[in-house]
């Protein structure tokens, strides 16, 4: 699979990485072999870069990681966590002794000595413009916790915020045909401060697979169900911030210029691909067909501008009244 340097990071990772969100909590129950499975799914199609957080449930998903590391050493994959959602998110939990505190369940969790990569795990927005936080981030490089740090963002300006500083190795952000705004100014700077750029919710929680309908019904246990008017975080998590029913709509009409050969979630993860300035897309997946056929996006040939084109006017006309002003 093509790699790509992420960021100030300067690890060459894969162009599709392997999100798991889903191996941890919050999109139904899947089993540990389940998820072991995935993961062994996606590093044998090709992925080296899995993106996970100390929250997926309450560690789950390191510690799912973990076990796959010892089994599988020398694997060569970059592994990417999260933190700051373990605490109320108020700017005053952002300190040092919290940061090495979060740091250190997460590198027992993983089983490892050094992070590959630490991002703010969409902290609250003045976190991102405080000169006391990057230089707590700093110090854990220095203390040899961490390798590298980047920030998970809900808008477009607290990633503008965050590039601006000069230890920032990557802006994790969510980019898919239902979220374009971060075209215009986001991945521009970002390319031009040499940081990386980790597309996620890649498929508007799972919408964009054309594969759900306004029948469809979630489990309760699910974001998707429980979510989807920001009653537990960020209400542009749940299905890109578009309402459900607009959603359904414009992804129908999106799995329709799925090129011959390839579905409407390959697809979009190959719009992804192809924007300047993306160094990986993170989708997730509960079963291992699941992760073989997102890494098979990466094989795709790119595609075409009629469709590029086609993309931009669905955006325009159904969907970006709705996210555009606010993320």
């Amino acid at each position: 699979m093509e790699q790509r340097t992420l960021g100030r990071t300067g690890r060459a990772v894969s162009v599709v990485g392997q999100g798991t969100w889903q191996l941890g909590a919050d999109w139904g129950e899947v089993a540990e072999r389940d998820g072991l499975a995935v993961l062994e799914a996606a590093v044998d199609a090709g992925v080296t870069f899995l993106d996970t957080a100390d929250v997926y449930g309450d560690g789950r998903s390191e510690r799912l990681i973990g076990r796959f590391l010892r089994e599988h050493p020398g694997v060569g994959v970059t592994v990417a966590t999260k933190m700051g959602r373990r605490a109320p998110l108020d700017p005053a939990e952002y300190t040092a002794a919290n940061f090495r505190a979060w740091t250190d369940r997460s590198r027992a969790n993983l089983g490892v000595e050094r992070l590959d990569l630490v991002q703010l795990h969409c902290p609250p927005t003045p976190v991102y413009s405080t000169d006391a936080v990057y230089d707590a981030l700093d110090a854990l490089v220095d203390e040899g916790r961490i390798a590298a740090y980047g920030v998970s963002v809900e808008t477009c300006d607290e990633a503008l915020a965050a590039i601006a500083r000069p230890g920032t190795a990557s802006v994790q952000i969510i980019l898919n045909p239902f979220r374009l705004k971060p075209l215009e100014r986001v991945l521009p700077t970002a390319a031009e401060a040499g940081v990386g750029i980790i597309a996620r919710v890649p498929l508007a929680s799972g919408l964009l697979s054309g594969r759900y309908t306004a029948d469809t019904v979630f489990a309760a246990d699910d974001h998707r169900t429980y979510n989807r008017h920001g009653e537990a975080f960020d209400q542009g998590e749940t299905f890109s911030g578009v309402d459900y029913a607009t959603g359904v709509r414009a992804a129908a009409e999106f799995a329709a210029l799925a090129p011959e050969g390839a579905t409407p979630a390959q697809t979009a993860l190959r719009w992804i691909v192809q924007q300047p300035g993306v160094s990986t897309v993170i989708p997730g997946a509960r079963t291992a067909e699941q992760a073989r056929a997102n890494a098979a996006a990466a094989a795709l040939p790119p595609l075409s501008d009629k469709t590029l084109a086609a993309v931009r006017e669905l955006y325009d006309r159904e969907i970006r009244a709705l996210v555009h002003d606010r993320w």
